[in-house]
């Protein structure tokens, strides 16, 4: 497939006039240019958007990259969006810029969302009469997780965050409050951490997302020979007149043997 350009286009009368690139309300443009990188680098960040050329255009106003010339995933998804309006197995990111458009498009009447690119056979458009939804298998709950990672990030200027590397090598964003870091006494950066989060959790995927730093747990990643061994001692005697231990566990569970 050739490079292509990739136009992402927000179709806005709400205000009463037409958004442009020579009349546009600045929130307006905030929001839709965080969209469109999100849109476009997805989870895998298989675009650099940090170095990616870009030109607005009217449109209303309209967004179109420079030619992308290998993006697999994003041009997979675009034709996955023309086949339905489905969007299990789209990236996540996407995935989740397209449920926001969605939303908002749904709310605010004469507000639209176009994506383009020369390979499709027409734009996907998200309007007021369009579906685009997640499956509702793919919930999201509310937890308290305990999760342990390596501090690669942690501050901000404007809103606090820390960037934890998990130990299958993925990076969660935990939000926290300013107080917090302020008060902590302990040199945490590229160290292994335990942390007491709230967030998102998907009972399908078992992702989390949004999460919140509640407190960071002290632990000792080293283990006691004495105690383990003392365990071990209690555990033989208490065992020492079953025959047949993984019989007897899983009798325990109510499993077959």
């Amino acid at each position: 497939m050739e490079a292509q350009r990739i136009t992402l286009a927000l179709d806005d009368h709400s205000g009463g006039f037409e958004t442009t690139p020579d009349r546009v309300r600045l929130a307006d443009l905030a929001r839709f240019s965080d969209d469109v990188q999100i849109f476009l680098r997805g989870e895998t960040r298989e675009i650099d958007t940090q170095s990616l050329e870009v030109a607005v255009r009217k449109g209303s106003l309209a967004i179109q990259t420079a030619p992308i010339p290998m993006a697999p995933q994003l041009f997979a998804d675009l034709q996955a969006l023309l086949k339905g309006e489905l969007l299990d197995g789209v990236d996540a990111k996407r995935k989740e810029v397209m449920e926001r458009w969605q939303k908002a498009a749904r709310q605010t009447r004469g507000l639209a969302y176009r994506i383009s690119a020369p390979f499709m056979q027409r734009p996907v458009v998200v309007n007021a009469d369009s579906d685009y939804r997640g499956d509702d298998a793919d919930q999201w709950v509310q937890v308290e997780r305990y999760i342990r990672g390596e501090i690669q990030d942690l501050g901000g200027s404007t809103k606090a965050n820390a960037h934890v590397r998990l130990p299958d090598g993925s990076t969660l964003r935990v939000t926290t409050d300013k107080s917090l870091l302020r008060e902590d006494k302990v040199n945490r950066l590229y160290k292994t951490a335990m942390l007491r989060v709230k967030a998102e959790f998907n009972v399908l995927t078992r992702q989390l997302r949004n999460a919140q730093l509640l407190e960071f747990v002290e632990y000792v990643d080293q283990i006691d020979e004495a105690s383990l061994a003392r365990l071990t001692r209690r555990g033989e005697s208490a065992w020492k007149d079953v025959s047949n231990p993984t019989m007897w566990v899983d009798e325990l569970r109510g499993g077959e043997h």
